[in-house]
């Protein structure tokens, strides 16, 4: 069955949707869990966002294309107080996601495997106390740099959920795209970035776990920046 064409121009902000074939148990843990942690943007969101989460919780972090979850899983066991939302569009890694939350017990993760700007653009105002993105595809070719989730029309998103004094935080080895990150987040009046000297952006983010996709970058001599923008 052809895959229905994609109806918002965003959705483009993301490439192929499934990989190789899942195997049986992660089928099943995307048609019991997944139903179960994922947002319903049917409705409107609560004006507490707290009240999505099945356990108390005192902060709200948003990670958008958390790839094989390692980060994510690892900040939710971390730090139990803070609810988590988890966008990943791609199947593969949402049903690894799926598999970890179920054999960690982690209950202070909600998810949606669709368009990130679909789930900012159902978010309440200054209701985010910090956004993650990180290693996103940086669409390396000049002639789909449009296609990056950094953008004006995204960070304006992003400073409407974002309290006052919230973070941004994206990590890239990819030179371009921190560049790129930089200028942007430069000439937006909603943002201001917070380091003081070269430590502050080469150093990983405190409690940073390391994940493959950075390993292979180190293996193929990329460096990373880890840039921490603050909702002005």
């Amino acid at each position: 069955m052809t895959e229905p064409r994609r109806a918002r121009a965003t959705e483009a902000f993301y490439g192929r949707r499934k990989g190789k074939p899942l195997r049986e148990r992660q089928a099943t843990n995307l048609e019991t869990i997944l139903p179960v942690l994922k947002l319903d943007l049917e409705h409107p969101a609560p004006e507490t966002l707290s009240e999505l989460f099945a356990v108390p919780v005192q902060r709200i972090r948003l990670e958008i294309g958390f790839g094989g979850g390692e980060h994510l899983v690892h900040r939710a066991a971390e730090d139990p107080l803070t609810g988590f939302i988890g966008v990943e569009p791609f199947v593969n890694s949402m049903a690894k996601l799926l598999g970890q939350i179920e054999a960690r017990g982690i209950s202070n993760i909600r998810l949606y495997d669709d368009d990130a700007t679909q789930v900012l653009d159902w978010l309440p105002a200054a209701s985010l106390d910090q956004i993650d993105l990180l290693y996103p595809d940086p669409w390396p070719k000049r002639k789909h740099w449009k296609r990056r989730f950094v953008s004006k029309v995204n960070l304006d998103r992003f400073a409407r959920v974002l309290k006052p004094g919230a973070f941004f935080c994206f990590a890239s080895d990819i030179d371009s795209y921190i560049n790129w990150t930089l200028i942007h987040c430069r000439d937006h009046a909603a943002f201001e970035w917070t380091a003081e000297n070269a430590a502050d952006w080469l150093s990983p983010f405190a409690g940073w776990p390391s994940t493959r996709y950075e390993a292979k970058a180190r293996r193929e001599g990329r460096s990373s920046a880890y840039l921490t923008f603050r909702r002005t």
